[in-house]
């Protein structure tokens, strides 16, 4: 007996360090993996010679400065809350910055000198939410969105440098944000957003405040744009008419009035997804949304020939800015198994240059995954595709795997093929992972983004099954052994899924989402509440659709063991939306964890708490959804 015992306590401590160290190793190698820095908002010094960028390597978001040619890096903030955005002024003189204390929504903007000095808070410091836009040409003025006014629109302001003080130029209904000054300074091109997917340009005089709508339209449009160097036209991203954006050029009259508008560039198969016109007003680089993917065209404006097709570096890019000389192409490029870098294009050849390199100790790149897109038809027959990622290497086993499918936020984002360290470390695990693009995301025309507005967001939540069909009937996935996953508008996603169809899901991860659009509307900022009536629908007219489709109220359906994570501080999704999740579940009985950050707002940037919750909700699905096919782990 006394063997039986010593024998069946050595075989339980061995089981017990076999799950240590299994635990210590998926500690490590996810914190590793989230860990990954990145490099974000280039923008070139007046000389060429420098460029200021955003990058997490000291731990959180700052302004750091490096050399156009390469070099090491210098660190100009230090502040122990993120960074957003960084703008170098055209005189050389400033670097404008934007700030969120706490993470949360009411970010502040700064100026600070290049080399560190001087720096003064430009806004109130208040809780009032706060945009950074762009420098005037000549760099004595700054342009500013703020909502001080009034708690449910963002105004449009200038601030004088020289003088160090803001002006009103337009009081806005939405949000409003002026996204170019005329070079002589006279005049203001305005963005205003009344609804989410619903935006017009004006054209206004910045002495008097005049305002002249330049693009007049039925239904939903989206317009971006800037002024031509004369200031004569306004080059556009548009939809206004067509279903696919492209690139065209509004030519104004004297008297600032719209005249003709000439498509310059578009394609059958993708949207422009960003665009930046050189100094010389000569030359504009274009950034095409293929499914996700980017393509760039630089385009001769007098010919409107494209004269240069680049291979960008990655599957992604994004933040283009050219340097004033026109001969150098700043942007950040991206890709599933790529960190977030700068690079810089020589416009003349072609060719990329990595300017910055984002730490990725103890993760070899080479071994991470790339996904493939799937497609496939919804319950309607609507196409709808997402991005498979499959576990690959040696202890990555044989399909059918255990899934999460990852739902994105919005709901008008878009799933991209970006640099994700929780979907790698998922599939370091074993875990294979789909990310869809459901009805209602971006990148794929106006009629499809829009096509769960109010009480269509019923096909929407009906496409999450389309999802796990797909994923399954593709071999990849294991139909006992699904998660679900999602952040924001992808976190309602997730409770939608749990609740409407309960039977589908193993375990799922609800990351700062609505869950209660009663709630949402309540204790949102009222600037966000304006603007998402159209989206969701009206809580004044159409409270009974919005509680119909709110997951809170079919909570009691829930059967799978839920992680939920938020930030404290997050004032687009409050924090009262998690809580009504935990408490419903834990007075029902089932299994759920809370992970509360309070020095975040929606989404966590400090390195600390990315690795937090990439550990947290990696343990979550490994430990529901890895035991054998067709079991449950014990609870």
């Amino acid at each position: 007996m006394r063997r039986l015992l010593l024998a069946a306590a050595a075989l339980s401590l061995a089981s017990f360090a076999l799950a240590q160290t299994s635990d210590d190793d998926l500690e490590r190698s996810v914190t590793l993996m989230a860990k990954v820095g990145n490099a974000t908002s280039p923008s070139f010094s007046p000389d060429g010679k420098r460029i200021a960028y955003v990058t997490n390597i000291s731990g959180l978001p700052q302004v750091w400065l490096v050399d156009a040619a390469g070099g090491y890096p210098q660190l100009v903030t230090a502040f122990d809350d993120p960074v957003g955005a960084v703008h170098w002024s055209p005189d050389g003189a400033w670097l404008a910055f934007s700030l969120a204390p706490g993470g949360g929504m009411n970010e502040q903007v700064y100026l600070v000198r290049p080399d560190g000095s001087g720096l003064k808070r430009v806004t109130s410091g208040d809780k009032e939410t706060n945009r950074l836009g762009p420098w005037s040409y000549d760099g004595s003025l700054l342009v500013l969105g703020s909502n001080v006014r009034s708690a449910d629109a963002i105004d449009s302001y200038v601030y004088d440098v020289a003088r160090g003080v803001p002006r009103l130029v337009t009081q806005n209904r939405g949000i409003g944000a002026f996204d170019d000054i005329t070079r002589d300074k006279k005049r203001a091109l305005l963005n205003r957003l009344v609804n989410r997917g619903d935006n017009n340009l004006y054209l206004v005089d910045l002495p008097s405040g005049k305002e002249t709508l330049l693009t007049p339209h039925e239904g939903p449009g989206s317009f971006d744009g800037v002024f031509s160097k004369d200031g004569r036209s306004v080059y556009l991203a548009t939809n206004g008419g067509r279903d696919l954006t492209a690139f065209a050029r509004l030519d104004l009259t004297a008297d600032g009035a719209p005249g003709k508008t000439t498509i310059l560039a578009e394609r059958p198969d993708a949207e422009l997804s960003g665009f930046q016109i050189d100094d010389t007003g000569t030359k504009a680089a274009l950034l095409w949304n293929v499914a996700g993917k980017n393509d760039l065209e630089i385009l001769d404006l007098a010919s409107g020939r494209a004269i240069l097709h680049p291979k960008l570096p990655a599957e992604t890019a994004f933040g283009l800015d050219f340097s004033r000389d026109g001969k150098s192409l700043a942007l950040v490029a991206t890709g599933a198994a790529t960190p977030a870098d700068i690079w810089i294009m020589d416009v003349a050849t072609g060719g990329f240059r990595q300017v910055t390199k984002s730490p990725h100790a103890g993760v070899d790149l080479s071994r991470l995954v790339r996904p493939e897109l799937l497609r496939f038809k919804a319950h309607d027959g609507l196409e709808l595709s997402g991005w498979l990622y499959k576990p690959a290497g040696p202890s990555a086993g044989a399909a059918p795997f255990p899934t999460v499918l990852s739902f994105h936020g919005g709901p008008e984002g878009q799933e991209r093929p970006f640099f994700n360290a929780q979907y790698q470390a998922l599939l370091s695990r074993g875990i294979a992972v789909f990310a869809p693009n459901v009805r209602g995301s971006s990148g794929f025309g106006k009629r499809f983004v829009n096509l769960d507005n109010g009480a269509l967001r019923v096909e929407g939540v009906k496409d999450i099954k389309d999802c796990v069909d797909a994923v399954v009937k593709s071999g990849v996935a294991d139909a006992k052994r699904i998660g679900i996953m999602g952040g924001s508008y992808g976190g309602y996603m997730v409770m939608a899924g749990l609740t409407e169809y309960p039977d589908l899901f193993a375990a799922g991860a609800d990351l700062f989402g609505v869950v209660n659009f009663e709630t949402f509307f309540k204790h949102t900022e009222p600037w966000m509440a304006a603007i998402s009536k159209t989206e969701y629908g009206d809580p004044d007219k159409e409270a009974d659709m919005l509680r119909r489709l709110s997951p809170i109220h079919k909570v009691d359906r829930v059967t799978a063991p839920t992680i939920v994570l938020h930030g404290a501080n997050d004032t687009n999704v409050p924090v009262v939306e998690a809580e009504q999740v935990v408490d419903s579940l834990k007075k029902r009985g089932v299994p759920v964890e809370y992970v509360l950050f309070p020095d975040e707002g929606h989404g966590f940037r400090k390195t600390p708490n990315r690795i937090r919750s990439a550990v947290a909700v990696t343990k979550w699905f490994e430990k529901y959804l890895k035991a054998p096919s067709g079991t449950a782990p014990s609870h």
